[in-house]
């Protein structure tokens, strides 16, 4: 995820983006290159927005494109290189100040405008536009997530019959095998150099984790559990609660949930399309692991059966609050229903491999 515009981020320092200190990268995370690194190196996301924009020229060709979030520019130069005839960024991070810099480096002055400011309140240099592009997808496809900034961009500056990319996303639901990593990151807190620290194993337990998991520890199907056309989609859709039943692929032992998300650019002649799941290659979004207080057994063709609910924290709404309610079983012969709150507010990361192989299996 680029760099954002809702108005609940943290305010640009007003500082030129060469003179920054640790204290304003604090404020302004976003301004520092080391982030745009990642997301740039990141094959599959930018990839597959360079082959959604750049593989449908006849789309782009003297069309009016709106980058929300523009980050470094990287997109709103791929929407001049396939013909735009005119693309507006906007980004309230001083990395705009460097983006403006590449803007230049590379011949798009002219064709490129850079706004520095947050969307609900920049004078945008053209009143409606043709398409919007944005990447907006955080963790668990809506931590962090700029998506409400996206729908105001839509309802505010786009014509009828626009085009926004991508324009279809999707988030999934699996249970996973994972007792050696729930020992290291979890059961570790029940005695630390034959200390007891089990108060922090409950907080522990109730942030998810965001990770690399192996597809063979993936022990059931996988569900959808949110699907969200971008054209039709209201800020309220972000906060749902949605049923879920999978079913084991085989015995074994649960001992967390696992998400991530598909992202479809569905406007493509030919359909532009990347998932962040365990099957498919690594991104930098990983996947989102729900540890569970005690161990499933299941069976294969076993079902457990539940809800996830989502929404905005009440004091800052680019965190989550997500509460997930499941059981052994379907309707009467389920078993008592279980439920944890878990707080998505801030990231632990894990390296357990480096890369995960492209599999088409899903």
């Amino acid at each position: 995820m680029e760099s954002a515009g809702p108005s609940t981020h943290h305010i640009a320092p007003d500082v030129p983006s060469d003179s920054m200190t640790s204290r304003d990268y604090y404020a302004d995370s976003y301004a520092h290159f080391g982030i745009h690194e990642e997301m740039l190196k990141d094959t599959v996301r930018t990839g597959s927005y360079r082959a959604a924009i750049m593989n449908n020229g006849h789309l782009f060709k003297g069309k009016t494109v709106l980058d929300v979030g523009c980050g470094t520019g990287i997109l709103s130069m791929f929407a001049a290189k396939a013909g735009a005839s005119h693309v507006v960024g906007i980004d309230m991070s001083n990395i705009i100040d460097q983006a403006q810099k590449i803007i230049e480096a590379n011949g798009f002055k002219d064709t490129i405008t850079l706004v520095k400011g947050k969307l609900e309140e920049a004078e945008l240099p053209i009143d409606k536009f043709d398409i919007i592009i944005s990447e907006w997808m955080g963790y668990f496809l809506l931590y962090e997530s700029m998506l409400d900034t996206v729908l105001l961009a839509r309802d505010k500056y786009l014509k009828p019959e626009g085009l926004i990319f991508p324009d279809t996303a999707r988030l999934l639901f699996a249970a996973i095998e994972d007792q050696d990593y729930k020992e290291e990151k979890i059961n570790f807190w029940d005695n630390v150099y034959g200390f007891d620290y089990s108060c922090i194993k409950d907080i522990a337990l109730r942030e998810p984790l965001v990770d690399t998991v192996e597809l063979k520890a993936v022990v059931t199907d996988p569900c959808v559990i949110k699907d969200i056309d971008l054209l039709t989609a209201t800020k309220e859709d972000l906060t749902f609660s949605a049923p879920f039943s999978l079913v084991a692929t085989r015995d074994d032992y649960v001992h967390a949930f696992l998400a991530w998300f598909d992202i479809v650019f569905d406007c493509t002649h030919k359909k532009v399309k990347f998932s962040t799941g365990p099957h498919a290659q690594y991104t930098h979004w990983k996947q989102t692991v729900f540890y569970t207080p005690s161990t499933i057994t299941v069976k294969e063709g076993q079902q457990i059966t539940g809800t996830v609910s989502c929404a905005p924290n009440a004091r800052n709404n680019r965190d989550l609050d997500i509460a997930i309610s499941y059981a052994l079983g379907a309707e009467e012969e389920a078993t008592e229903e279980i439920t944890v709150d878990y707080k998505m507010c801030v990231i632990l990361y894990s390296f357990r491999i480096p890369f995960l192989l492209q599999s088409d299996s899903w």
